[in-house]
């Protein structure tokens, strides 16, 4: 089925690479208009829409997890690659957070009421001296809506709190962020640290302007994710879910 929102089109010209494009647009031929609506929303940042569209598909009988993946989450999959790709920047992206997090504030305490276990656990922390977070705060959200539990450290985040954060919560996958070339020696610091405490079987991944695949493997991750949309693939690669 032909893609109905003229701007769901229009955007998905923005993802140039065909292997993001394509699955992209999967997702939206599939999708009922509605979460086509919803995915639009996100993209323009319309927070007043993403909140009564979300409300909407809540009345309108579809599953929230069909809202989650065919309208809020393929939207903001937009916003990732758009944001990596310098087509759009922090403050336009805080405001797609937003439109998110409203449509987001309907989802969740139906998620709640589920009572469905999560996936897996996942520390998320920019590693110490950096003070970037919009792209780790898009991971985590597009880990959220993916159905992970999701301990956000912050900022600043040195090897200690990560371990710390690991035992609290028997976490088994920790993912690393690091913009800044200075900082990103910090990721293999902090995963050496992992192995010398015992705690070497947690799988860790990492990402950031400073860092490429050459690098994580380099400094020892399991995984590299160049945006939030592969964030989300490699942690479900981990815990072997699709």
């Amino acid at each position: 089925m032909a893609i109905q929102n003229k701007g769901i089109e229009e955007e998905l010209e923005w993802v140039e690479d065909p292997e993001e494009n394509a699955p992209l647009r999967a997702i939206f031929e599939k999708a009922d208009p509605l979460m086509e609506d919803i995915a639009y929303a996100v993209i323009t940042g319309d927070k007043e829409a993403g909140d009564e569209l979300t409300r909407k598909a809540i009345d309108d009988g579809f599953d929230v997890h069909t809202i989650l993946d065919d309208g809020l989450i393929a939207g903001m999959s937009v916003v990732g690659v758009k944001f990596r790709d310098n087509i759009i920047f922090v403050p336009e992206v805080l405001v797609c957070a937003r439109a998110m997090k409203a449509g987001m504030a309907h989802i969740d305490p139906i998620l709640s009421d589920s009572g469905i276990e999560k996936i897996a656990t996942v520390i998320m922390g920019t590693v110490k001296g950096d003070l970037h977070d919009i792209g780790k705060n898009l991971c985590i959200m597009m880990l959220n809506g993916a159905g992970f539990e999701v301990h956000d450290l912050g900022v600043d985040t040195d090897s200690d709190e990560f371990i710390e954060a690991i035992r609290e919560h028997n976490a088994k996958i920790v993912g690393m962020s690091a913009l800044l070339t200075t900082t990103m020696v910090n990721i293999g610091t902090t995963i050496q640290q992992f192995k010398e405490v015992g705690l070497g079987d947690v799988k860790t991944m990492a990402g950031g302007a400073a860092l490429n695949q050459e690098l994580a493997t380099e400094m020892g991750c399991d995984g590299y994710g160049k945006d939030a949309i592969a964030c989300v693939e490699r942690a479900k690669e981990f815990v072997g879910v699709s």
